[in-house]
């Protein structure tokens, strides 16, 4: 069994959890029960037996923790919780959920090193999160009364469908509702017979009729796989040859299998890119505080599209005006859309904007159905409401009497890559001084999202991208500061980074 952190965090592999009826409790009273933290790494707290019986000590105090009220004095109804997913965004969420005061215990499938080390969840490293009968049965062994949906193929595939049926509290989509991210047509069409703005479009699945469409359009212009591809599936296209390529790679060569079976050409929109999400509970939405993503590879947005390089929040582009006008506009459409074609959405819907530089009016280029990555790492670190009571109340309908609480300033996430990143990269390089950077500055967090450890208890390198330096400021410039004082702090041979995350805001918040 993996060492246990100071605050009960852990790897764990199903068999390898101790065997008791009792639900698990808050990591911050840990130290209440167990050894000094200069004994938790010890062989002998390591060993099964002793981490059982410290366990039991531990869970003896179920029924007084149980009962005690949260900070405002409302008694709220207690949850154990578990995150699906390993990347960078579970991190943050299993973070967020470790402070929620009515969250007794967070469990993260399959997580990863950082995680589990940092002492945010306990991480169950072998449960297949597209088994539902075991994710489920995992929820009845161990009083887990919700399940938070991170990464969107669970959801596609239907997860949270099971989890429901089961009667199991489940954030996220059906895997009706998903199709607003699985189909990049069904989402153009639901557009289409709402009246939402986005850019004209043509859907193709012969290369022929695609390639005559787009000389007919010119460029630049715009090629998407219909499917999910991992944030890669979308080829901006400066130049028509550039385009032809994209439509042969897609659906002649196949480069992203079934997601590429079908694609979209749509218009180019000149502008700035921002996102914008909202909590949805089938009826209504709530929106969070804005943040913008930076999905190009190279400083200065250059090179090609990747999952996310950096974010900050609140973002200046996504003014009052402008956030009331994609509620109306956007989101709510969207939510009523759904409910009318029969599929009731529950979970994030993140709303990929474009603030046209013509018209100065926001446009939806695509839908994810969950938290951003890396958005969700900024927007986890403002967050002060209690998380599990926020997501309970999007699944029971009840959103509509719910308020959120963001901490003052901003904040910023820089994304180390491995090299090589969005195309094919090295796995192993060694990573150290992880420790350092988050005492670098004030309002350091580091996020995981591709990390392990190797048989000398080094973290080493395992995906595209692998952290989220994350920091908090007064202003912009404070958790740039910060953000990047710690990145700099890490020693990693095999890993780059932007230098500019927030060129594009700063600027602006100069100017006002």
């Amino acid at each position: 069994m993996a060492c246990i952190s100071h605050s009960f965090g852990a790897s764990m592999k199903l068999n390898q959890l101790p065997v008791t009826s009792q639900r698990q409790f808050p990591n911050k009273i840990s130290q209440l029960f167990f050894p000094q933290t200069g004994n938790w790494r010890s062989p002998k707290f390591c060993d099964s037996r002793n981490f059982c019986r410290h366990l039991n000590r531990y869970r003896s105090y179920t029924t007084v923790f149980n009962s005690v009220s949260s900070d405002n004095g409302v008694s709220e109804e207690r949850v154990s919780v578990l995150v699906i997913g390993g990347g960078g965004r579970e991190h943050s969420l299993c973070y967020a959920l470790k402070r929620s005061q009515s969250c007794d215990a967070v469990f993260c499938a399959p997580g990863n090193a950082g995680i589990s080390n940092s002492g945010d969840a306990t991480c169950i490293e072998d449960l297949d999160v597209f088994d539902s009968s075991a994710v489920i049965a995992f929820c009845r062994k161990w009083g887990v009364g919700l399940v938070v949906v991170g990464p969107e193929a669970p959801l596609v595939a239907g997860l949270t469908n099971d989890l429901l049926k089961a009667g199991i509290h489940a954030f996220g989509p059906s895997s009706e509702a998903a199709a607003l991210e699985g189909s990049k047509n069904f989402m153009k069409s639901l557009c289409d017979k709402y009246g939402i703005p986005t850019a004209k479009y043509e859907t193709f699945t012969d290369p022929s009729a695609a390639k005559k469409y787009i000389k007919e359009q010119g460029a630049p212009i715009v090629v998407k796989a219909d499917g999910l591809a991992a944030g890669k599936g979308v080829i901006v296209a400066m130049a028509l040859e550039e385009a032809f390529e994209a439509v042969d790679s897609i659906l002649v060569e196949g480069s992203f299998g079934k997601a590429g079976s079908c694609i979209i050409v749509e218009e180019f929109l000149e502008g700035e890119e921002a996102s914008f999400f909202a909590l949805v509970d089938g009826e209504n939405a709530l929106p969070l505080e804005s943040a913008q993503d930076h999905k190009r590879v190279g400083d200065g947005d250059t090179g090609p599209n990747t999952g996310g390089m950096g974010a900050y929040s609140p973002a200046p582009v996504l003014t009052q005006e402008l956030q009331s006008l994609v509620m109306s506009s956007i989101i709510l459409p969207t939510v009523k859309g759904m409910a009318k074609e029969g599929c009731k959405f529950v979970g994030v819907l993140y709303a990929g904007l474009m603030i046209e530089k013509k018209s100065g009016l926001p446009k939806l280029i695509e839908y994810n159905v969950r938290f951003g990555d890396p958005e969700c790492q900024v927007l986890m670190v403002r967050l002060e409401s209690d998380l599990a009571q926020v997501l309970l109340a999007a699944c029971r309908g009840e959103l509509e009497s719910v308020s959120l609480d963001w901490a003052p300033g901003s904040a910023m996430v820089v994304v180390m890559a491995s090299n090589g990143y969005p195309g094919s990269y090295d796995k192993g390089s060694k990573i150290q001084n992880l420790e350092e950077a988050e005492v670098a500055a004030p309002g350091v967090k580091i996020f995981h999202a591709g990390t392990a450890v190797d048989a000398d208890g080094n973290y080493i390198a395992t995906g595209g991208r692998v952290l989220g330096i994350t920091a908090k400021g007064k202003d912009l410039e404070e958790a740039k500061d910060r953000a990047y004082r710690a990145v700099e702090e890490i020693k990693w041979d095999g890993g780059f980074y932007r230098n500019d995350i927030g060129w594009r805001a700063l600027p602006l918040k100069q100017e006002s």
